[in-house]
């Protein structure tokens, strides 16, 4: 089948592969390189590399939505279109252009956690339980049809970036899957049911900051969730404190945000008599150190909170 693909992070590059194993992928449309890092250098998509060592076109639009971009894609005449974490809006004149519309690998169980982050916010709000939806793209949010599915349980310690691999990899097995059966008509779509929809919007950075009166779970969830960004950070003496690992830990009998040294380890009081044992950190302008290496430096006081200024 003659296709087009729309994509631009690491997620995306296994569907990409998969696609272009079995169909003819026409172009490829990521975003545009950016600045990263201290020095600025422009760092190219994941996608294009991708797409540069498969020898397909890349084009790289600062919106798809303006002309010559839906000239371009009516004149390649796709038959389908696959969109994977794109990062733009695909409008309308666009998604009408391919006989067979344009499909999404959503990286939940729609309708939950529609939006730009549901790996992130799955793992944060301490779900068990995940997926990869395979959506016919309409002029909603993460709205159209369901053409396939498919769970997978979430790992009690998995962090977003593992997730992430996993459920790249089985998006992208689904995606040729469903392709197959929309070629010899055997595909099913089922309409979602707003009523059960959640969200999972793009994420912030004050998204990262520790809410102290949070369970020790919650906080560690939502470690798991953020990594790598927007982490979860805190304040310590005046400056931020990032908390690169953690696990909860047996009550110690702590206030939400009380410090507590026992025997070169650190624990945080959290909610609901809870605590947090904190294994490595990064304070503001350091590198990140081990819990021991932060003590032998900070000497932890008695009766010293996060949030604390002095």
């Amino acid at each position: 089948m003659r296709a087009i693909f729309l994509g631009t992070p690491e997620f995306a590059v296994p569907s990409l592969r998969a696609l272009a194993r079995d169909h003819n992928v026409l172009a490829v449309f990521t975003q545009p390189d950016r600045p990263k890092g201290r020095g600025n250098k422009l760092v190219e998509p994941p996608v294009k590399q991708a797409a540069a060592a498969l020898g397909i076109r890349v084009l790289q639009p600062e919106r798809i939505r303006r002309s010559p971009s839906p000239e371009l894609i009516e004149s390649l005449a796709p038959e389908i279109a696959v969109v994977v974490g794109y990062g733009q809006i695909i409008p309308q004149n666009i998604i009408d252009i391919p006989k067979h519309g344009i499909l999404n690998v959503h990286a939940s169980l729609l309708p939950k956690y529609r939006g730009a982050a549901p790996i992130q916010w799955a793992i944060a709000n301490g779900e068990a339980r995940t997926g990869v939806t395979i959506m016919q793209i309409d002029a909603g949010l993460d709205t159209g049809d369901m053409l396939a599915a498919q769970a997978v349980s979430i790992e009690p310690d998995e962090t977003a970036p593992e997730l992430s691999a996993r459920l790249a990899d089985i998006g992208a097995e689904l995606l040729v899957e469903t392709i197959r059966r929309i070629e010899d008509g055997t595909v099913h779509r089922e309409e979602q049911d707003d009523r059960e929809a959640t969200l999972a919007p793009i994420l912030r950075k004050e998204d990262g900051r520790v809410d102290w009166t949070l369970t020790a779970t919650q906080i560690y969830n939502r470690l798991r969730g953020f990594t790598p960004w927007p982490g979860a950070y805190t304040s310590f003496r005046g400056a931020q404190l990032s908390i690169v690992r953690a696990r909860p830990a047996d009550s110690a009998g702590l206030s939400p945000g009380q410090l507590c040294v026992e025997k070169k380890r650190l624990l945080a009081g959290c909610g609901a008599n809870t605590a947090l044992e904190l294994l490595e950190v990064q304070p503001a302008g350091k590198n990140r150190m081990s819990v021991e290496a932060f003590l032998n430096g900070y000497s932890v006081r008695e009766n010293e909170f996060f949030g604390s200024e002095a």
